[in-house]
């Protein structure tokens, strides 16, 4: 089947519209362009209970709220539908009711993060319009996800990386097809040599928000958490926000559902995660700003909400607004006891930024910003052994003395 509701491309500052049926990138007004659909057509053609097409694995089987109009050139990596893991004796111990918090881990997906999601919509649409060569800033997750998607569609890629990237995400970028480079900075200094690059290179700019794809494939969070609670949504989610492009992109795709008449619920609350080494959206949201400042010195451990500026940042604020929701940041040392704890009494392994949103749950309930009834849904971005983790120095010899086998006994 071939067929796209795209109507048109819209300026998310003025609402200028654009064509949808050429390559575009920002807006003249230096802002992202949002996918608009023609929402009336869908609702005539489609009925709720044929959106979701259950024969396809993955985001894919929303491909009629998606602008790839031919199957052909929706690249694919075996994606699936993420599960929603309950961790109930740590709800327990947070003062949680069981069952309410529930965690979305998008490690699960190709190249172990959730920017499988945006890098495959916009690699499938760049293979729609003809590029041949992408280049895409990145902190580690998103440059493995457009390498990988990049090289499965056969288009070259380029990908720039602050110096101080995790080693296995440098490494994984590379091995996996792109041309990568250490930069002697942050991942806004990555972003500008490739904005500055354009015109000499012919390379075609993926970095967040910079063309209107990245955001239709993280919407695709939204869409699978309408399934998975059947046509319903939690009370409140907490998103680790860095470029924002999933905060952006899921609250998108509710108001197109709610403009469908396919959802009633009250929407979720967005709380926003960002750390305290790096929390320009959190400053912009407490002072009430409309646009966040560029976070001088950004620091954390969590690289992949490492993010001094976003060019979103006023989307991130107004669906913080809109939502009713919150900006909370978290500063390392919580944010690594945290995944430590989860890991030991649940064997389940966060990326530092998922378990900053664990964080930030426990910090609003004390606060009273979240209720132990209500269900929560938190985003691990990523697979937490794409990380530094602690190394282990106990060691067995099996060539000296008798073996001491109380070693084997004794607590973690």
């Amino acid at each position: 089947m071939s067929q796209t509701f795209v109507s048109h491309l819209e300026c998310s500052l003025t609402g200028k519209v654009y064509p949808a049926d050429c390559l575009q990138g920002l807006s003249d007004s230096n802002r992202p362009l949002l996918v608009r659909y023609d929402l009336a057509k869908l609702e005539k053609s489609i009925k709720r209970s044929e959106f979701i097409a259950k024969n396809v694995d993955g985001f894919w089987r929303y491909s009629s709220l998606l602008p790839v109009s031919k199957p052909e050139n929706r690249i694919s990596l075996g994606e699936v539908v993420t599960p929603l893991v309950p961790v109930n004796q740590f709800a327990l111990k947070l003062g949680a009711l069981p069952g309410n918090i529930l965690v979305k881990d998008e490690g699960r997906l190709p190249t172990g993060s959730f920017k499988a999601r945006g890098l495959s919509l916009a690699v499938s649409m760049a293979k729609t319009f003809g590029v041949d060569h992408l280049a895409i800033p990145t902190n580690g997750n998103a440059g493995a996800a457009m390498a990988a998607y990049a090289t499965k569609a056969g288009i070259r890629s380029t990908v720039l990386c602050p110096a101080d990237t995790p080693e296995i995400n440098v490494r994984e970028i590379q091995l996996q097809g792109a041309k990568t480079f250490l930069v002697n900075g942050l991942i806004n200094d990555c972003a500008k040599v490739i904005a500055e690059g354009k015109e000499k290179t012919g390379w075609f700019d993926v970095s967040t928000l910079k063309e209107p794809y990245r955001i239709e494939g993280k919407k695709t969070m939204g869409l699978e958490l309408i399934e998975q609670f059947q046509w319903e949504l939690p009370d409140v989610i907490f998103y680790p926000t860095g470029g924002g492009t999933g905060i952006i992109g899921m609250w998108k795709a509710f108001a197109e559902l709610k403009e469908l008449g396919w959802i009633k619920c009250k929407l979720p609350r967005m709380i926003s995660v960002q750390a305290m080494g790096c929390a320009p959206i959190v400053n912009a949201w407490e002072k009430g700003d409309e646009f966040a400042e560029l976070w001088e010195n950004a620091h954390t451990v969590a690289a992949g909400i490492r993010v001094p500026v976003a060019i979103g940042d006023f989307l991130i604020l107004n669906v913080v607004r809109e939502s009713g929701g919150t900006a909370i940041a978290i500063d390392d040392e919580t944010i690594i006891q945290f995944r430590d704890d989860l890991a030991k009494d649940e064997g389940f392994l966060l990326c530092p930024e998922g378990a900053a949103t664990l964080a930030a749950y426990h910090e609003c309930l004390k606060k009273g910003l979240v209720d132990k009834n209500e269900k929560a849904v938190l985003f691990n971005c990523a697979s937490g052994i794409k990380y530094p983790l602690p190394p282990v120095y106990d060691r067995v010899d099996i060539e000296g003395e008798a073996i001491d086998y109380s070693r084997f006994t004794d607590a973690i």
